[in-house]
């Protein structure tokens, strides 16, 4: 096991690992120090619990589970479950916060105010709660996923919106440098469980309410909110990648 790095050493760690495989940098996650969960959602997590899986080293994984998602997805979940006969810990919004916000603001409000309060209640409350028990986390992100939030993205960082006082969290992202051909190559060629939906023209999977087939050319993050600007396709869960 190494040891958690420090922040002065996380650029430096980013550095060297720059040009190395999501399986190399993986490895390097699942031996730090301290507790290190991987954050599993879409296509790339899939493709990230199964490079771990033959890692042969014991892995975490967790998930958000908004309320809204999709009846396929909560499908895909237990697929993945059962699939690599883990265990996923499923993490819940606050039920007095969503009730709360409901009766104040009804069931859409984010089609009129933006996305970014319901967000924050479902998504990143839930992920603080969960980070808050973490030193390191794993996420799928990669560099040509959203215009304007995650071209930049590093393969290490220091996870500055979700330290906490006197705690360095640090996220790993194994597949910052792959496109999405390269991870549906990897699905096909590995037999990888997906979500339904991509069958159905979808792409980037969020809530039900705020997530919609695209098409063809349009880039993947289009079909979420997609009433919004293009260039801030952001929930809060990666809220660093926003430009000031």
């Amino acid at each position: 096991m190494t040891a958690i790095p420090t922040v002065d050493i996380i650029d430096a760690l980013a550095a060297e690992y720059a040009d190395q495989s999501p399986s190399e940098i993986l490895a390097l996650a699942l031996n730090q120090e301290g507790e290190i969960a991987l954050s599993f959602s879409g296509a790339e997590d899939v493709v990230l619990i199964d490079m771990a899986s033959h890692l042969g080293k014991p892995f975490r994984v967790f998930s958000l589970d908004t309320g809204r998602l999709h009846s396929e997805t909560y499908q895909f979940i237990e697929k993945v479950r059962k699939h690599y006969n883990i265990e996923i810990e499923i993490c819940f919004p606050e039920s007095e916060a969503v009730q709360t916000f409901v009766k104040n603001k009804g069931l859409f409000s984010f089609f009129e105010d933006g996305h970014q309060e319901c967000c924050g209640i479902r998504k990143v409350q839930p992920l603080r709660k969960k980070l808050a028990t973490l030193d390191g986390w794993i996420t799928g992100q990669r560099k040509d996923q959203s215009p304007g939030t995650r071209d930049e993205i590093p393969v290490i960082q220091a996870d500055v919106g979700f330290s906490g006082e006197g705690k360095q969290l640090i996220k790993y992202n194994p597949l910052a440098n792959w496109s999405s051909d390269e991870v549906w190559s990897y699905i096909r060629m590995m037999e990888v469980p997906y979500n339904a939906l991509h069958e159905k023209g979808f792409v980037s999977i969020g809530c039900e309410p705020c997530t919609r087939p695209v098409l063809p050319n349009q880039h993947e993050r289009e079909g979420r909110w997609w009433w919004e600007e293009a260039t801030h396709k952001e929930c809060g869960l990666h809220a660093g990648n926003l430009k000031k």
